[in-house]
């Protein structure tokens, strides 16, 4: 029969269990990144391979950098949809990383930003500046735009009801650093183009990921999974753009900090970033420097880091195999962990698994990447699609029951679509006060030579990537236009549009399954429209693709903002804002604070500094801020208008001895002739010794 295979109802086990599933499993990993640096006169000679002659035609190539962090207080976080987990504080800062490619006649921009996922009203705020700024030079076409997935980014940027409802609105602060983050490392990257080569490398990372739902894996055919040694993607692809005279790009993905993680933070993605560029860029403090690493998401859908997997924490044993509980306490009590024994040491050896391995890859890297840019774009209304399948239907009486009573049910084509999903809520059919999910949806790929980047706007799962690779892979070879092309999956693109899962993964109906807004066979339509890109551009006539209907671009007056309103910072008798309450032995102080809320835009600047005494000019010099990896920027809202920022600087086996200093800074809110006024302070430690 014919089938649309993509209707938009949630199931009772997503609604249900969107917060309970990251307790049993935690956050995904997947396996895609890229690397890129712009080379300076101390880029090092192993960088360059003296013994491959350049190529006459090189491409044109710029990378950029910039933070894109936002407000870091009382923001709700962005992936485990939880209200309560809002951000106060910082781990490490967020960075949007931007790649520039031209060959001369067609140019494409990757960028890879630290932040849960891309939303559509993210992708299209960034194409309308980048419009304003360049015309018709960067499009919907030629810039992809990946999130890495941390699930301790700032949220407050979607357009789709469900999603303000699970991030307290639309917060245009969040949104806005998000957008001037993307567009200025774009900006970087577009003044630092030069003539450069690409250099392509792969390799595995053990030791990092495990499939998190190897029930429904395994009802994949056993035949598919024989090709396969493994049940997760271990495999890293790189790519090392490196200019004539120096240059370099990298790729990879995965998530280790959890739900009850409070500051904002890049994960082990970005801890990996942070050790290749800090290695990189000698001497700078972290976001500066010439060299970027970024670290991008793949088909990472069903894999977690936490490979000491799922256990009852009150008991010790194994969680229930198919449902993820325990005997006493249910879902609840089931957690998956590791490797380490926090969540700061697991993102810590995670991410030095990932930058371990991509160095190695970047330094090896010898097969040059040659050829010219192709681009393929479509808006595409996923309701709208068409393939030819069957299905059954199956319900759960109890939840239909609850369903019915407060919305109504279904129809009974979005049932029939869903089968065997019991819907909770049918959200493609509910558009007050906004629609609840998006009908149009991004489909994109560029091809840099015999590299295709197939942009997913969604979490896929390990076969789905696969089975889309191998589409992908196959119709652009079968023109004789292109030979041993390498497919990469860059997952969380343009639009977020929850999981992809195989047909097969669909009939269990674990977390992946019922997060698969788009029915069964949404795998099949994707893979339907990718193979259409791809073979578009194998018999080079992707500029005579339909453009598709535009997604809408909801005014702002539409876009509520549910958070409630900073109010009057108060501080405790007898102390000033920036005041010491208490100081540890080395490398904890506590001050007086004001709401960050009210420090505005704080991209490329800092909340706390830790400062090295020099004896010679009798100056104090920046060894740390709020970025570094040793630094940890708590913000505590205490009762009747007080708060505290506690600053730890875990001091690393690589500082030198001698004198130092921890200094804060921060705005307060108070009322004056009965209007607030924003006042800065800051706040200095005692001077300390390290010996």
């Amino acid at each position: 029969m014919a089938h649309k295979p993509v209707c938009c109802g949630l199931s009772t086990l997503e609604v249900v269990l969107s917060v309970l599933f990251v307790l049993m499993t935690g956050v995904s990993i997947g396996l895609l990144s890229v690397i890129a640096t712009r080379r300076n006169a101390d880029t090092s000679p192993e960088e360059l391979d003296p013994t491959v002659m350049p190529t006459e035609n090189p491409y044109l190539v710029g990378v950029g950098r910039a933070d894109c962090t936002g407000p870091v207080g009382e923001v709700p976080l962005m992936g485990y949809a939880n209200l309560d987990q809002t951000a106060g504080g910082i781990h490490t800062r967020l960075y949007s990383r931007a790649f520039i490619v031209d060959d001369g006649s067609k140019r494409v921009v990757f960028v890879s930003a630290d932040i849960g996922m891309v939303s559509q009203r993210l992708r299209l705020e960034v194409l309308r500046e980048l419009q304003a700024k360049y015309g018709n030079l960067y499009r919907q076409d030629n810039v992809v735009l990946s999130g890495t997935h941390t699930h301790s980014g700032l949220a407050g940027y979607f357009q789709y009801t469900l999603f303000m409802i699970t991030s307290k609105g639309y917060i245009k602060p969040s949104i806005q650093a998000i957008v001037n983050g993307i567009v200025k490392s774009i900006d970087t990257a577009h003044k630092s183009l030069k003539p450069g080569r690409i250099f392509l490398n792969k390799g595995e990372v053990e030791g990092s990921n495990l499939n998190r739902s190897p029930h429904s894996y395994r009802n994949n055919p056993a035949e598919e999974r024989k090709r396969y040694k493994s049940n997760t993607d271990k495999q890293m692809v790189i790519l090392k753009l490196t200019g004539l005279d120096g240059d370099g790009w990298f790729a990879v993905h995965p998530v280790s900090m959890n739900y009850t993680n409070r500051m904002v933070s890049g994960d082990n993605l970005g801890y990996a970033s942070y050790l290749f560029e800090q290695e990189k860029n000698i001497g700078s403090l972290p976001g500066e420097g010439p060299f970027v690493a970024a670290f991008a998401s793949s088909n990472l859908g069903d894999v977690s880091p936490n490979i000491k997997g799922p256990f009852c924490v009150n008991t010790g044993e194994a969680c229930d195999y198919l449902n993820s509980s325990c005997p006493i306490g249910g879902t609840k009590m089931c957690v998956a962990m590791g490797p380490g024994a926090d969540m700061f040491e697991s993102t810590r050896i995670i991410g030095e698994n990932i930058y371990k391995k991509a160095k190695e890859l970047y330094g090896t890297a010898r097969q040059e990447v040659k050829g010219v840019i192709h681009t393929a774009h479509q808006w595409v209304d996923m309701t709208n699609v068409t393939v030819q399948l069957n299905s059954t239907h199956m319900g759960d009486p109890f939840w239909d029951g609850i369903r019915d009573a407060l919305v109504g049910p279904p129809s009974n084509e979005t049932q029939d679509c869903h089968s065997p999903k019991p819907i909770l809520f049918s959200t493609g059919e509910m558009k007050k006060p906004l629609p609840w999910h998006p009908d149009i949806v991004d489909v994109q790929m560029i091809t840099i030579g015999s590299v295709a980047i197939v942009a997913i706007p969604g979490e896929v799962t390990t076969m789905s990537g696969r089975r889309v690779r191998e589409a992908v892979k196959q119709e652009l070879e079968s023109q004789g236009a292109f030979t041993n092309m390498e497919v990469v999956i860059a997952g969380l693109c343009n639009i977020y549009t929850h999981y992809i899962t195989t047909y097969e993964e669909y009939q269990i109906q674990r977390y992946e399954a019922a997060s698969t807004i788009y029915g069964p066979h949404t795998l099949s339509a994707y893979m339907q429209l990718f193979r259409g890109l791809a073979r578009a551009i194998a018999e080079g006539t992707e500029d005579k693709l339909p453009v598709g209907p535009e997604p809408p671009f909801f005014d702002e007056s539409q876009l509520h903002n549910l958070m409630s309103p900073v109010p009057v910072d108060k501080k405790p008798p007898n102390t000033t804002f920036g005041g010491v309450l208490e100081q540890g032995e080395v490398a904890s102080v506590t001050f007086v604070s004001g709401n960050p809320r009210n420090s505005g835009d704080m991209t490329e600047k800092t909340f706390i500094t830790v400062e090295k005494y020099r004896n010679t000019t009798q100056e104090w010099d920046i060894v740390h801020t709020d970025a570094s990896w040793e630094t940890r920027f708590h913000w505590i809202k205490g009762s009747r208008g007080y708060s505290n920022a506690t600053v730890e600087w875990h001091i690393p086996s690589s500082a030198q001895s001698g004198k130092y200093r921890i200094r804060h800074f921060g705005h307060r809110r108070e009322m004056m002739n009965f209007r607030p006024v924003i006042i800065p302070y800051e706040g200095t430690s005692d001077v300390f010794g390290v010996s």
